[in-house]
Protein backbone atom coordinates (compact mmCIF):
# COMPACT_ATOMS: atom_id res chain seq x y z
CA UNK A 1 0.00 0.00 0.00
CA UNK A 2 1.54 3.32 -1.06
CA UNK A 3 1.05 6.42 1.01
CA UNK A 4 -1.56 8.91 -0.22
CA UNK A 5 -0.12 12.11 -1.62
CA UNK A 6 -1.16 15.52 -0.34
CA UNK A 7 -3.16 16.08 -3.52
CA UNK A 8 -5.02 12.80 -3.03
CA UNK A 9 -5.76 13.66 0.60
CA UNK A 10 -7.14 17.03 -0.44
CA UNK A 11 -9.49 15.33 -2.90
CA UNK A 12 -10.63 12.86 -0.24
CA UNK A 13 -11.39 15.74 2.13
CA UNK A 14 -13.22 17.59 -0.63
CA UNK A 15 -15.46 14.55 -1.09
CA UNK A 16 -15.98 14.44 2.68
CA UNK A 17 -17.35 17.97 2.48
CA UNK A 18 -19.92 16.70 -0.05
CA UNK A 19 -20.87 13.80 2.22
CA UNK A 20 -21.33 16.00 5.29
CA UNK A 21 -23.34 18.67 3.48
CA UNK A 22 -25.71 16.07 2.02
CA UNK A 23 -26.23 14.53 5.46
CA UNK A 24 -26.96 17.88 7.11
CA UNK A 25 -29.46 18.87 4.43
CA UNK A 26 -31.30 15.59 4.99
CA UNK A 27 -31.21 16.05 8.76
CA UNK A 28 -32.51 19.62 8.66
CA UNK A 29 -35.17 18.74 6.10
CA UNK A 30 -35.61 22.27 4.76
CA UNK A 31 -32.42 24.27 4.37
CA UNK A 32 -29.61 23.98 1.89
CA UNK A 33 -26.05 25.11 1.30
CA UNK A 34 -24.86 27.84 -1.01
CA UNK A 35 -21.31 27.48 -2.23
CA UNK A 36 -18.56 30.06 -2.46
CA UNK A 37 -15.46 28.94 -4.36
CA UNK A 38 -12.42 31.07 -3.61
CA UNK A 39 -8.75 31.35 -4.48
CA UNK A 40 -5.96 32.25 -2.10
CA UNK A 41 -3.55 34.81 -3.52
CA UNK A 42 -0.50 33.11 -1.99
CA UNK A 43 -1.50 29.65 -3.26
CA UNK A 44 -4.46 27.27 -3.25
CA UNK A 45 -8.07 27.94 -2.38
CA UNK A 46 -11.24 26.27 -1.22
CA UNK A 47 -15.01 25.89 -1.14
CA UNK A 48 -16.98 27.48 1.67
CA UNK A 49 -20.56 26.30 2.00
CA UNK A 50 -22.97 28.28 4.16
CA UNK A 51 -26.30 26.85 5.31
CA UNK A 52 -29.44 28.90 4.83
CA UNK A 53 -33.24 28.74 5.14
CA UNK A 54 -32.95 25.98 7.73
CA UNK A 55 -35.70 24.51 9.87
CA UNK A 56 -33.23 23.59 12.63
CA UNK A 57 -29.90 25.20 11.71
CA UNK A 58 -29.92 28.99 11.98
CA UNK A 59 -26.39 29.42 10.70
CA UNK A 60 -23.82 26.85 9.67
CA UNK A 61 -20.76 26.44 7.56
CA UNK A 62 -18.87 23.51 6.09
CA UNK A 63 -15.56 24.69 4.69
CA UNK A 64 -13.01 22.82 2.60
CA UNK A 65 -9.61 24.27 1.80
CA UNK A 66 -6.31 23.20 0.29
CA UNK A 67 -3.74 25.97 0.57
CA UNK A 68 -0.01 26.18 0.06
CA UNK A 69 2.88 28.60 -0.25
CA UNK A 70 5.67 30.20 1.75
CA UNK A 71 5.34 29.54 5.47
CA UNK A 72 4.92 32.72 7.54
CA UNK A 73 7.75 33.51 9.94
CA UNK A 74 5.50 33.07 12.97
CA UNK A 75 4.62 29.51 11.90
CA UNK A 76 8.24 28.64 11.06
CA UNK A 77 9.34 29.78 14.50
CA UNK A 78 6.64 27.69 16.14
CA UNK A 79 7.77 24.64 14.15
CA UNK A 80 11.45 25.27 14.80
CA UNK A 81 12.23 25.73 11.09
CA UNK A 82 14.13 28.44 9.25
CA UNK A 83 12.39 28.27 5.87
CA UNK A 84 10.14 26.20 3.64
CA UNK A 85 6.75 26.05 1.94
CA UNK A 86 3.71 24.47 3.55
CA UNK A 87 0.61 22.61 2.36
CA UNK A 88 -2.55 22.36 4.43
CA UNK A 89 -5.91 20.84 3.63
CA UNK A 90 -8.98 20.02 5.65
CA UNK A 91 -12.66 20.35 6.41
CA UNK A 92 -13.99 22.56 9.20
CA UNK A 93 -17.57 22.83 10.42
CA UNK A 94 -19.58 24.84 12.94
CA UNK A 95 -23.37 24.76 13.29
CA UNK A 96 -25.56 27.14 15.31
CA UNK A 97 -29.20 26.00 15.77
CA UNK A 98 -32.37 28.07 16.26
CA UNK A 99 -33.58 26.08 19.28
CA UNK A 100 -31.45 26.53 22.44
CA UNK A 101 -32.07 22.87 23.27
CA UNK A 102 -30.06 21.80 20.21
CA UNK A 103 -26.32 22.10 20.85
CA UNK A 104 -23.68 23.94 18.87
CA UNK A 105 -21.30 21.47 17.27
CA UNK A 106 -17.84 21.78 15.75
CA UNK A 107 -15.66 19.38 13.79
CA UNK A 108 -12.34 19.73 12.04
CA UNK A 109 -10.12 17.26 10.20
CA UNK A 110 -6.91 18.47 8.60
CA UNK A 111 -3.59 17.46 7.09
CA UNK A 112 -0.40 19.54 7.15
CA UNK A 113 2.82 18.95 5.24
CA UNK A 114 6.08 20.88 4.93
CA UNK A 115 8.24 20.70 1.81
CA UNK A 116 10.94 18.86 3.79
CA UNK A 117 8.50 15.97 4.27
CA UNK A 118 7.44 16.68 7.85
CA UNK A 119 3.70 16.01 8.04
CA UNK A 120 0.88 15.32 10.44
CA UNK A 121 -2.87 15.03 10.89
CA UNK A 122 -5.00 16.96 13.34
CA UNK A 123 -8.64 17.44 14.14
CA UNK A 124 -11.42 16.72 16.56
CA UNK A 125 -15.10 16.99 17.29
CA UNK A 126 -16.74 18.66 20.27
CA UNK A 127 -20.19 19.62 21.50
CA UNK A 128 -21.20 22.96 23.01
CA UNK A 129 -24.71 22.68 24.45
CA UNK A 130 -26.47 25.83 25.59
CA UNK A 131 -28.07 23.55 28.19
CA UNK A 132 -26.20 20.47 29.35
CA UNK A 133 -28.34 17.35 29.04
CA UNK A 134 -26.67 14.36 30.68
CA UNK A 135 -28.29 11.87 28.31
CA UNK A 136 -27.10 13.85 25.29
CA UNK A 137 -23.59 14.13 26.73
CA UNK A 138 -23.42 10.38 27.33
CA UNK A 139 -24.68 9.61 23.82
CA UNK A 140 -22.19 11.98 22.19
CA UNK A 141 -19.16 10.70 24.10
CA UNK A 142 -20.14 7.06 23.62
CA UNK A 143 -20.38 7.57 19.85
CA UNK A 144 -17.02 9.34 19.74
CA UNK A 145 -15.40 6.68 21.92
CA UNK A 146 -16.74 3.91 19.66
CA UNK A 147 -14.99 5.47 16.65
CA UNK A 148 -11.75 5.94 18.60
CA UNK A 149 -11.78 2.37 19.94
CA UNK A 150 -11.95 0.97 16.40
CA UNK A 151 -8.48 2.37 15.77
CA UNK A 152 -6.73 2.48 19.15
CA UNK A 153 -8.15 1.95 22.67
CA UNK A 154 -5.82 4.67 23.89
CA UNK A 155 -7.21 7.32 21.57
CA UNK A 156 -10.38 8.25 23.47
CA UNK A 157 -8.90 8.85 26.95
CA UNK A 158 -5.91 10.70 25.50
CA UNK A 159 -7.85 12.82 23.01
CA UNK A 160 -10.73 13.45 25.42
CA UNK A 161 -8.31 14.93 27.98
CA UNK A 162 -6.66 16.91 25.19
CA UNK A 163 -10.06 18.36 24.21
CA UNK A 164 -10.83 19.32 27.82
CA UNK A 165 -7.56 21.25 27.94
CA UNK A 166 -7.87 22.74 24.47
CA UNK A 167 -11.51 23.85 24.51
CA UNK A 168 -11.04 25.79 27.73
CA UNK A 169 -11.97 29.45 28.04
CA UNK A 170 -9.12 30.40 30.36
CA UNK A 171 -10.28 33.90 31.17
CA UNK A 172 -13.66 32.48 32.24
CA UNK A 173 -12.31 29.37 33.99
CA UNK A 174 -14.84 27.20 32.15
CA UNK A 175 -14.83 24.76 29.26
CA UNK A 176 -16.46 25.79 25.99
CA UNK A 177 -18.87 22.87 26.26
CA UNK A 178 -18.84 19.19 27.19
CA UNK A 179 -15.76 18.47 25.12
CA UNK A 180 -15.22 15.56 22.79
CA UNK A 181 -11.84 14.76 21.31
CA UNK A 182 -8.96 16.84 19.98
CA UNK A 183 -5.68 15.68 18.47
CA UNK A 184 -2.80 17.33 16.65
CA UNK A 185 0.53 16.42 15.04
CA UNK A 186 -0.53 12.79 14.69
CA UNK A 187 1.84 11.01 12.32
CA UNK A 188 3.22 7.56 11.52
CA UNK A 189 6.51 6.23 10.18
CA UNK A 190 4.97 3.51 8.00
CA UNK A 191 2.58 3.77 5.06
CA UNK A 192 0.16 1.47 6.90
CA UNK A 193 0.21 3.70 9.97
CA UNK A 194 -0.27 6.78 7.79
CA UNK A 195 -3.35 5.23 6.18
CA UNK A 196 -4.76 4.28 9.57
CA UNK A 197 -4.56 7.87 10.79
CA UNK A 198 -6.17 9.12 7.57
CA UNK A 199 -8.95 6.54 7.96
CA UNK A 200 -9.47 7.63 11.56
CA UNK A 201 -9.92 11.25 10.48
CA UNK A 202 -12.43 10.17 7.84
CA UNK A 203 -14.45 8.18 10.38
CA UNK A 204 -14.67 11.31 12.53
CA UNK A 205 -15.97 13.09 9.43
CA UNK A 206 -18.61 10.42 8.84
CA UNK A 207 -19.63 10.53 12.49
CA UNK A 208 -20.42 14.22 12.32
CA UNK A 209 -23.68 14.25 10.30
CA UNK A 210 -24.86 11.10 12.06
CA UNK A 211 -24.63 12.48 15.58
CA UNK A 212 -25.91 15.93 14.68
CA UNK A 213 -28.90 14.51 12.83
CA UNK A 214 -29.69 12.68 16.07
CA UNK A 215 -29.67 15.95 18.03
CA UNK A 216 -31.69 17.77 15.38
CA UNK A 217 -34.39 15.11 15.42
CA UNK A 218 -34.43 14.66 19.21
CA UNK A 219 -34.23 18.26 20.43
CA UNK A 220 -35.41 20.67 17.76
CA UNK A 221 -39.09 20.44 18.74
CA UNK A 222 -38.51 20.95 22.46
CA UNK A 223 -40.25 24.08 23.83
CA UNK A 224 -38.34 27.24 24.74
CA UNK A 225 -39.06 30.88 25.52
CA UNK A 226 -37.42 34.27 25.89
CA UNK A 227 -35.40 33.15 28.92
CA UNK A 228 -33.85 30.24 27.00
CA UNK A 229 -33.11 32.46 23.97
CA UNK A 230 -31.38 35.01 26.20
CA UNK A 231 -29.24 32.26 27.73
CA UNK A 232 -28.46 30.90 24.26
CA UNK A 233 -27.14 34.31 23.23
CA UNK A 234 -24.96 34.52 26.34
CA UNK A 235 -23.48 31.08 25.63
CA UNK A 236 -22.92 32.09 22.02
CA UNK A 237 -20.94 35.00 23.39
CA UNK A 238 -18.66 32.58 25.22
CA UNK A 239 -18.23 30.68 21.95
CA UNK A 240 -17.12 33.87 20.24
CA UNK A 241 -14.66 34.62 23.04
CA UNK A 242 -12.97 31.25 22.70
CA UNK A 243 -12.75 31.34 18.92
CA UNK A 244 -11.31 34.84 18.76
CA UNK A 245 -8.98 34.66 21.76
CA UNK A 246 -7.79 31.05 22.04
CA UNK A 247 -8.57 29.00 18.95
CA UNK A 248 -5.40 27.88 17.14
CA UNK A 249 -7.22 27.30 13.85
CA UNK A 250 -8.44 30.88 13.74
CA UNK A 251 -4.94 32.14 14.47
CA UNK A 252 -3.37 29.85 11.85
CA UNK A 253 -5.83 30.98 9.20
CA UNK A 254 -5.22 34.65 9.86
CA UNK A 255 -1.44 34.19 10.18
CA UNK A 256 -1.29 32.49 6.77
CA UNK A 257 -3.35 35.20 5.05
CA UNK A 258 -6.36 32.91 4.88
CA UNK A 259 -9.78 34.00 3.71
CA UNK A 260 -11.27 35.99 6.57
CA UNK A 261 -14.91 35.32 5.69
CA UNK A 262 -14.31 31.57 5.69
CA UNK A 263 -12.24 31.68 8.88
CA UNK A 264 -14.94 33.60 10.74
CA UNK A 265 -17.87 31.55 9.46
CA UNK A 266 -17.87 29.92 12.92
CA UNK A 267 -19.32 33.07 14.47
CA UNK A 268 -22.98 32.83 15.56
CA UNK A 269 -25.60 35.02 13.86
CA UNK A 270 -26.27 36.78 17.17
CA UNK A 271 -24.57 36.86 20.57
CA UNK A 272 -24.86 38.88 23.78
CA UNK A 273 -22.74 39.89 26.75
CA UNK A 274 -24.46 40.76 30.04
CA UNK A 275 -22.39 42.38 32.76
CA UNK A 276 -21.91 40.11 35.82
CA UNK A 277 -24.70 37.75 34.80
CA UNK A 278 -25.55 35.16 37.46
CA UNK A 279 -27.96 32.29 36.73
CA UNK A 280 -30.87 31.67 39.08
CA UNK A 281 -30.00 29.23 41.84
CA UNK A 282 -31.27 25.73 41.09
CA UNK A 283 -31.98 26.54 37.44
CA UNK A 284 -30.99 24.60 34.33
CA UNK A 285 -28.68 27.50 33.51
CA UNK A 286 -26.88 27.13 36.83
CA UNK A 287 -26.55 23.37 36.33
CA UNK A 288 -24.95 23.97 32.94
CA UNK A 289 -22.51 26.56 34.26
CA UNK A 290 -21.49 24.32 37.16
CA UNK A 291 -20.64 21.46 34.80
CA UNK A 292 -18.55 23.33 32.25
CA UNK A 293 -15.50 21.74 33.82
CA UNK A 294 -12.57 19.60 32.75
CA UNK A 295 -12.23 15.89 33.50
CA UNK A 296 -15.92 15.00 33.77
CA UNK A 297 -16.52 11.41 32.70
CA UNK A 298 -19.73 11.85 30.75
CA UNK A 299 -19.93 8.12 30.01
CA UNK A 300 -20.61 7.33 33.68
CA UNK A 301 -21.89 10.68 34.97
CA UNK A 302 -24.96 10.49 37.18
CA UNK A 303 -26.99 13.63 37.86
Amino acid sequence: MSRKTKTEIAEIYRQMQDHICAGLERGDGQGNFREDVWTREDGGGGRTRIFGNGAVIEKGGVAFSAVHGPTPEKILKKLGLSSGDFFATGVSIVLHPFNPMVPIIHMNIRYFEMENGVHWFGGGIDLTPHYIDVEDARYFHSEVKAVCDRFDPGYYPKFKAWADDYFFVKHRDETRGIGGIFYDRLSAKTDEGFQQILDFSLEIGRLFPRVYSHFMEKNSKLPFGTNEKAWQNLRRGRYVEFNLVWDAGTKFGLDTNGRTESILMSMPPQAEWAYMHEPVQGSAEEFTLKHLKKDIDWLTFEQ
